[in-house]
């Protein structure tokens, strides 16, 4: 019997509309004249979902009983027994009730396909086996159903029933998803915006995967080969040097251009494991292409360059990074192409980028064009070749010598003569070319075996010999000469480039700056002294009694520092360098001084707006307080003996109220002081948050018609400081209370995530436009009211920074429908982080 078919409906969060696509497509199969029953389909409540059941053919359920309750599960035998041509499933990941026939629902659907049946099925992306730990990282939720990946990616066909965040937030809100009583909840934890758009993504990146390894397996099935570029794939090439980090990091920069890149790292080791590599350097570059999001690999192959590409190819690459060869030139045109050049070749259509690379401790220095162009080794060389390739020579052409051969002699040792002076210059040159007209006239020009020269073309042969040494050397040793004023250029306009750079890096310029000139000069150490004598930079570790340079920075009659360079003494082309690296020294100083200034001076415009702020609140909320406190006191006082006993009392009481409002806001200024000049006394202990919030919600008075409580009982002690937390639920609850709609209440729930808790205080007020949110944080801000009754508008900022001195946040979200969302954060108390205390203690 042919098997049936599996198409499933990946969603990333409940209430994406999965079951309802469900139903849309059996109900247009129905209409294309197919047999589609229903298996199974849980509406949950909704209304639209439920009218779309009207007119399918449902199979009946099976009645389970487990411990005196009454649960409904997918009859197997049933839909078997109908063998519809189609059958919808909904809920794959579902646990079945005790004593059925199988333990999971999507046993039940493998049970249905290999009867032959078609059935499309629903699961939500946090069942999937693989994804359990990602999902509860995201949202702080275990997952107990599950379903095996190999299920899910077994299915001939898997679909995502995509719905942005913000829209599924309002179905939600709106009580298409949950009942009304639910919403809240929901809104505060699983169904958070940051929650659902990592979700979101997750289900996304699955499916591409899901498809990526569909579309390798049509590939591998039809014989493809070439690339096909649905994806940026960059392969990096490791040999365990120094430049495996440069190649790697250029390579996730690659990737980085396009959405969904990949970066895989592979090295190449040999049949035998005897292919020169740093275990080490591996090791650490495995761990930075992990960090960098990519994978490590390793193949094996003796061939390199083939194995390279043939690896790119496995795995689709659109890209192959490899760095430049180290060899020289001599070695790659007596070993021929190198690694490079053969991948280029042999790569087709994957692009190829040859990365130029250094050792990391090689860093930047200047070449010294003082002295011999070319180096004592160089000369030693070309004197070891002329004492070597002498004798050979010689003894090669005496044993192929004739009458007519010595023309060939001559030109032997000739080139025996500009070999020698390619590699050591003009006087091993000129040695090769004195001893190899000695040897011509001992060996081949008559009287043999004497070194008498008896025709004046011999000697003039001898002297022609010495002047084309002298010529050559002399134009290899102006070669070499220029060859090394162009590296100093170049590393002259690496290091100006350099210098010009850091200045514009701001902070960063000075410590880069000191650490490019130890580098450029070879110093064993550089340090940038204050006029005072404090030490501003430093880079490298003197050498003690070691010669120093001291170099004043800025003005030389009033320096403002001074650069000291320890080591041998800068040649008079490195000071040129050094005087611009001074001055941009000073430029940097001057730089950092203006920097310093401006924070001050922008600190001093905040103190003054803060001042005038306070000044603005003093006269007029200050004002009011205090002045009908004095006006009750006169009033007692002028009244006298003659005052009633109720208008006594009312003027006691205007004082009373008065002064109470004047010291509450003399305490908002003390605190809201404290608070910004960061002495903030906190006192961290375990609190229960429902002690908290009713004592918050007695002190304001509010009573069940003002304020709704959705408090977790589960909760456990948060760590916080009682008398601040307190106040910060009395100053949120206080505002959300003020502003929220007239026949609303304000809703006050607690949730647990993970290792931290929430407090969400509700309102459904107008709301606070997402650009001026922050501004309902800074001290005596009231966005435009202008009721002076309500205070210095301190209580927000007081709420934040009491908040944040406990390690908690407070941040505003937007409620759904209308008004503003408060949200504290903290963490929940460890039991082990404080002392429990005595009873004795508590009371």
């Amino acid at each position: 019997m042919k098997r049936g078919r599996l198409r499933v409906l990946l969603g990333a969060a409940p209430g994406v509309g999965k079951t309802y696509e469900m139903l849309q497509e059996g109900r247009r199969l129905r209409a294309d004249g197919r047999d589609v029953v229903i298996g199974l389909v849980e509406t949950h409540g909704r209304a639209a979902t439920a009218a779309l059941i009207e007119g399918l053919p449902v199979v009946a359920r099976r009645t389970v009983r487990h411990r005196d309750v009454e649960l409904s599960e997918l009859d197997v035998e049933a839909v078997k027994e109908r063998h519809p041509e189609i059958a919808l499933v909904d809920e794959l990941a579902h646990t079945n009730a005790p004593g059925s026939r199988h333990a999971k629902r999507w046993q039940d659907v493998q049970e249905l396909l290999d009867d032959g049946i078609d059935v499309i099925t629903t699961v939500n992306v946090q069942h999937i086996e693989s994804l359990g730990d990602v999902v509860e990282q995201i949202t702080g939720v275990a997952q107990r159903e599950t379903v095996p990946d190999a299920v899910v990616r077994g299915a001939d066909q898997v679909e995502v029933v995509d719905l942005a965040p913000p829209s599924l937030r309002d179905r939600l809100s709106a009580g298409l998803v949950y009942p009304a009583e639910r919403i809240d909840a929901a809104l505060s934890n699983y169904f958070r915006l940051g929650n659902l758009t990592a979700l979101r993504e997750l289900a996304l990146l699955w499916l591409a995967d899901e498809v990526d390894s569909a579309l390798k397996l049509y590939r591998a099935e039809h014989g493809i080969t070439g690339t096909w570029q649905a994806r940026e794939r960059v392969v990096v090439a490791l040999t365990g040097g120094p430049e495996g980090e440069t190649l790697l990091r250029r390579g996730a920069r690659i990737a980085a251009r396009s959405a969904g890149g990949e970066v895989l790292a592979v090295h190449v080791s040999s049949q035998d494991g005897l292919r020169s590599a740093t275990p080490g350097a591996l090791a650490q570059q495995r761990l930075l292409v992990e960090s960098l999001g990519g994978t490590y690999h390793q193949v094996v192959g003796d061939d390199v360059p083939r194995a390279l590409v043939e690896f790119a190819r496995s795995v689709n690459a659109t890209q192959l990074v490899i760095g430049a060869s180290r060899r020289g030139r001599l070695a790659a045109l007596l070993t021929g192409a190198g690694i490079g050049a053969t991948v280029v070749r042999e790569s087709g259509d994957i692009d190829v980028h040859i990365v130029t690379h250094a050792a990391a401790a090689r860093g930047l220095h200047l070449p010294r064009v003082t002295g011999g162009a070319l180096s004592l080794k160089r000369r030693l060389l070309g004197f070891a070749v002329a004492l070597v390739g002498g004798p050979l020579l010689s003894w090669l052409l005496y044993a192929t010598s004739n009458s007519d051969s010595i023309t060939a002699d001559v030109l032997a040792y000739q080139l025996l003569v500009v070999v020698v002076a390619l590699v050591g210059g003009i006087w091993p040159a000129l040695f090769a070319a004195v001893l190899s007209g000695l040897t011509l006239d001992y060996l081949f020009i008559d009287p043999l075996f004497t070194v008498t020269i008896a025709d004046p073309d011999h000697a003039l042969s001898l002297v022609l010999y010495i002047v084309i040494a002298i010529l050559v050397s002399w134009v290899v040793d102006q070669a070499a000469r220029r060859t090394r004023v162009a590296q100093r250029a170049a590393a002259e306009s690496e290091l100006l480039a350099t210098v010009a750079g850091s200045v514009l890096r701001g902070e960063s310029a000075i410590p880069a700056l000191v650490s490019r000139a130890r580098e450029a000069f070879g110093m064993t150490g550089v340090r940038l002294v204050a006029a005072d004598g404090a030490v501003l930079a430093t880079d490298g570790e003197p050498v003690p009694d070691e010669r120093m340079t001291r170099l004043p920075v800025g003005d030389p009659a009033d320096p403002t520092a001074f650069l000291e360079l320890h080591g041998a003494e800068p040649d008079a082309s490195a000071r040129r360098l050094l005087d611009v690296t001074v001055a941009q020294l000073g430029a940097a100083l001057e730089h950092s001084a203006l920097t310093e200034t401006a924070r001050e001076a922008g600190l001093l415009a905040e103190t003054d707006q803060v001042r005038t702020a306070l000044l603005s609140a003093v006269s007029h909320d200050l004002r009011r307080p205090l002045a009908a406190a004095v006006a009750a006191i006169g009033g007692l006082r002028a009244a006298g003996p003659g005052l009633s006993a109720a208008d006594r009392e009312e003027l006691l009481a205007t004082a009373d109220e008065s002064l109470a409002t004047l010291s509450a806001l003399v305490t908002d200024l003390l605190d809201v002081s404290r608070v910004q000049a960061g002495v903030l006394a906190v006192s961290l202990s375990p609190v229960d948050s429902a002690g908290t919030i009713l004592a918050a919600v007695d002190e304001l008075a509010l009573g069940p018609d003002a304020v709704e409580l959705a408090l977790d009982p589960d909760l456990p002690p948060l760590r916080a400081d009682p008398v601040l937390l307190q106040r910060v639920v009395v100053n949120v609850l206080a505002n959300a209370v003020r502003y929220t709609a007239p026949g609303t209440r304000v809703r006050l729930s607690t949730s647990r995530l993970g290792d931290r808790a929430q407090i969400r205080v509700v309102d459904h007020g107008t709301g606070v436009s997402p650009e001026r949110q922050d501004d309902i944080f800074s001290p005596f801000q009231r966005l435009g009211d202008t009721d002076n009754t309500t205070g210095l508008g301190l209580g927000l900022a007081l709420s934040r920074g009491f908040a944040e001195g406990m390690g908690a946040t407070l941040t505003p979200e937007d409620t759904p429908g209308g008004g503003l969302t408060m949200v504290v954060e903290l963490p929940v108390a460890e039991a082990s982080a404080f002392p429990v205390p005595s009873p004795e203690a508590a009371s």
